[in-house]
């Protein structure tokens, strides 16, 4: 029968589990960004939406939903909050007037090179201590991981 004390000898600390250095060190990556971009009046999502229509032609609401991994409910209420600011915009597709396609206007175009130095200043300020070397075997292992575990889905809070 085994005791209390060898019950508690088998609770490992915290510190010895990965996972628990990782989500540190993400909640304090992730959480300078999004105060970062507040002082923009931006969220982590709306930046992750206008950073991928940056690479895409027009698209619709339904693709972004798939590429980011996020719900058509969630988008929707994104794209309304960055039409608001006048960095996107709707229009009908030509050949299917029921479908919407969504892209950067102009002032978007304009607001998100800004936008990208903040998390390239963010990335540097958290990363900058790991030499290029370094930083190739991080990325190598968070997509070996991400790859592995099938994570498709992209953070946006």
């Amino acid at each position: 029968m085994e005791t209390e004390a060898q019950r508690e000898q088998s609770v490992s600390s915290l510190e010895t589990h990965l996972g628990y250095r990782l989500r540190r060190v993400s909640n304090h990556v992730s959480g300078a960004f999004a105060r970062s971009l507040h002082a923009h009046k931006t969220s982590v999502a709306e930046w992750v939406l206008l950073r991928h229509l940056y690479d895409l032609p027009a698209t619709t609401p339904g693709e972004l939903a798939e590429a980011v991994g996020m719900t058509r409910g969630a988008i929707s209420k994104i794209v309304d909050k960055l039409e608001g600011k006048n960095w996107i915009e709707r229009a009908v597709k030509r050949e299917d007037n029921r479908v919407q396609l969504i892209s950067l206007t102009r002032d978007g175009r304009r607001v998100l090179p800004e936008l990208a130095e903040i998390a390239d200043r963010n990335d540097e300020q958290f990363f900058g201590c790991l030499d290029g070397g370094e930083r190739d075997i991080l990325q190598g292992l968070l997509r070996k991981l991400a790859d592995f575990h099938q994570i498709r889905d992209i953070p946006v809070e």
